[in-house]
């Protein structure tokens, strides 16, 4: 690989499903490794070919290196880590039996050759004042064999390697975890030789091909196909759902809105895994009906904010599965709350390890909670928007608890709209009563309040100050709050026509390739919605564009029957078409196959993207893609078709 010692010739990347390969070649030796992980076991390969192109016989050795954690952060657990050579498998071992989450487990290096020496030492391993670029135990013709406690731990492995020449050579290093030392050596025999390492890479393409081969679809346009025909679910699976964890992120925790809307791409493809993730939501959710933030597993750490839309999502991706797949049982699933202190009214948040409450209830009451904690309203008879909205950067428009905000007017709107049928269809014609009672209410507010005369408002701060308005300096137009006028079916028709004309020509940025969330940024007035503010005008959430809320924009141009403006504006956020030349890469900066959360609308910058890979804009962008554009969507036993395409 190129790093973290480059060599004198260049190297090809390839990224597939599952599986990466560096192909590289240096004096003589081509070398092509292939990296993946098992699909049934915490077992990670590095798989090695090697190929003798010289004409002389090559003598050389092949090293595996990993700096070892087993637990949150290596400083406060490295003096608790010990290895050793295990005498029957001839791998690496190493524990550490403090570990929190892991204290009896083992983890385990192996390399399937007979000739191999070990180290466990980091330091003596890279040398004093030395760097993995040139690392001290590359210049000794073996490593020490040094295992043990009280050392800087790591696991590295070494395998001595003869090739005629002409000859080529596979070597297999795995790396993974067990629960203790026999169920490591069981993974070292069945993964450990070539045979259970090519096993397990045809496991992983077998997995891929029949989960990214569920809808297939082929159009006059190859960038819609590549994206839709695999790249926007392997990234909703691999990186949101199982990795949770990105570049730009290392984080590893579920957010409940987050991981909610993510499992909306996976209807089609993988059901059972909105199901599951329907079930894991409910639980992080207090008998108040409001839920944890995000949260940490195994042992659920988390915060509880005063978040106003994260609970929400639950009765809103609950009737989206119900109605896609006729799973009506999963509404009576019991579930158990969480027990935690309730927030203080001007508290923002606060991060705790919560309870598990003996309270328990079905999923459809878990939704019903969650629907009359969202009816509290302001002012102006639009919902509370507490710390934050979708929008967490503008967390402080409601600080003192009377801030408003009209997107979730628009979101609480729908959900109402959405659960009175699933509550009529169960019988329970007293709650969808409530619900289409408050949903007419809530929608003439929205027309009498937050109408701003050629566009819907954004919010209103705890003093009544709007947000989103033609009277405001900065932000005066915040597309998500036209978009959903659409999107959730409330908006005036004529309005909410006038409000998307006006997203058109005040944030289509055609030029620049990109769709701006708002308006123009946050600087210098006198407004203080947030954190929003201390990014760079022009950058993520303050002005930039953010790829939900463009995704969004089209999806409400292609509701409304804009067909032509909506497969324009697909064509100019589809990631491909930003890289499709050189110079087009050299600006966008990033893996062009894959989405990215925000382009950034500055100069110098303007049309760099950021933070990809982690990010839901993926499967909003499936949604967009293969439901509101192509017009496939599953109702049960039925597929219904209406294509919305020029």
């Amino acid at each position: 690989t190129p790093l973290p010692a480059r060599g004198r010739s260049g190297y090809v990347c390839r990224h597939g499903f599952g599986y990466s390969v560096f192909e590289h070649y240096e004096a003589g030796i081509a070398s092509e490794m292939l990296t993946y992980v098992a699909m049934d076991a915490p077992v990670k390969f590095v798989v090695v070919t090697l190929r003798n192109q010289s004409r002389r016989a090559r003598s050389l050795s092949l090293t595996g290196y990993w700096e070892l954690v087993l637990g949150e952060w290596r400083h406060a657990n490295l003096m608790h880590i010990v290895t050793e050579t295990d005498p029957q498998s001839g791998a690496l071992f190493a524990r550490n039996a403090y570990g929190r989450a892991c204290a009896n487990r083992v983890v385990f290096a192996h390399v399937n050759e007979a000739q191999r020496s070990v180290s466990g030492n980091r330091t003596e391993f890279i040398g004093r004042n030395g760097s993995l670029a040139s690392p001290a135990a590359m210049r000794r013709k073996r490593l020490s064999d040094r295992t043990g406690a009280g050392l800087d731990p790591c696991a590295a492995i070494q395998a001595r390697i003869d090739l005629a020449p002409g000859q080529a050579r596979e070597i297999v290093f795995v790396f993974g975890a067990a629960r203790d030392a026999d169920e490591a050596r069981q993974c070292i025999q069945r993964f450990g030789g070539r045979a259970g390492a090519r096993q397990a890479l045809e496991a992983v393409w077998e997995h891929w091909n029949r989960t990214l081969g569920a809808v297939r679809v082929e159009t006059p346009d190859p960038a819609l196909d590549v994206l839709a025909n695999g790249w926007l679910l392997y990234q909703t699976l691999s990186c949101r759902l199982w990795g949770r964890s990105g570049y730009y992120q290392s984080g590893g925790a579920y957010g409940f809105r987050d991981q909610l809307q993510d499992t909306l791409a996976l209807l089609h493809a993988t059901p059972w895994l909105a199901r599951e993730q329907l079930i894991r939501c409910a639980e992080r959710q207090f008998p108040q009906g409001d839920v944890q933030h995000w949260w940490h597993p195994p042992e659920g750490q988390g915060v509880r904010t005063h978040f106003s839309d994260d609970y929400l999502w639950l009765p809103y991706a609950t009737c989206r599965y119900v109605r896609a797949t006729g799973d009506t049982g999963v509404l009576d699933e019991s579930l158990h709350f969480l027990e935690g202190r309730e927030l203080y009214p001007l508290e923002e948040a606060y991060y705790d390890q919560p309870q598990r409450s003996p309270e328990a209830a079905s999923l459809y009451e878990h939704c019903v909670r969650a629907i009359r904690h969202g009816l509290r309203f302001g002012a102006h008879e639009l919902p509370l928007i507490g710390c934050g909205d979708w929008n967490d950067g503008m967390n402080l428009v409601g600080r003192e608890g009377k801030g408003e905000s009209v997107w979730l007017a628009w979101f609480l709107y729908e959900n109402l709209e959405q659960f009175a049928a699933l509550a009529h269809e169960r019988n329970d014609r007293d709650f969808a009563a409530e619900c289409s009672g408050h949903a007419a209410r809530l929608r003439s507010n929205i027309e009498a309040q937050a109408w701003d005369g050629a566009w819907y408002r954004r919010a209103y701060f705890d003093d009544g100050t709007p947000l989103g308005s033609s009277t405001n300096d900065e932000c005066q137009i915040d597309s998500i709050s036209q978009s959903w006028a659409i999107i959730s079916g409330g908006g005036d028709p004529v309005r909410a026509r006038l409000a998307m004309t006006t997203v058109d020509q005040r944030l289509v940025r055609r030029d620049a390739q990109l769709i701006q969330l708002l308006d123009p940024p946050f600087d210098r007035s006198e407004l203080e919605p947030g954190y929003i503010k201390g990014y760079v005008p022009g950058i993520r959430e303050n002005g930039g564009q953010y790829t939900h809320a463009a995704i969004w924009t089209t999806m409400a141009f292609a509701m409304q029957g804009d067909r032509e403006r909506a497969w324009e504006l697909f064509a100019l956020i589809n990631p491909v078409n930003h890289g499709s030349t050189p110079d087009a890469i050299a600006r966008y900066k990033v893996e062009p196959y894959v989405m990215c959360a925000d382009i950034y609308a500055a100069t110098p910058h303007t049309g760099r993207g950021g933070w990809t890979w982690y990010t839901g804009a993926a499967g909003w962008m499936y949604q967009l893609t293969v439901e509101t554009l192509l017009g496939l969507r599953l109702e049960v036993d039925h597929l219904r078709i209406t294509p919305c395409i020029p």
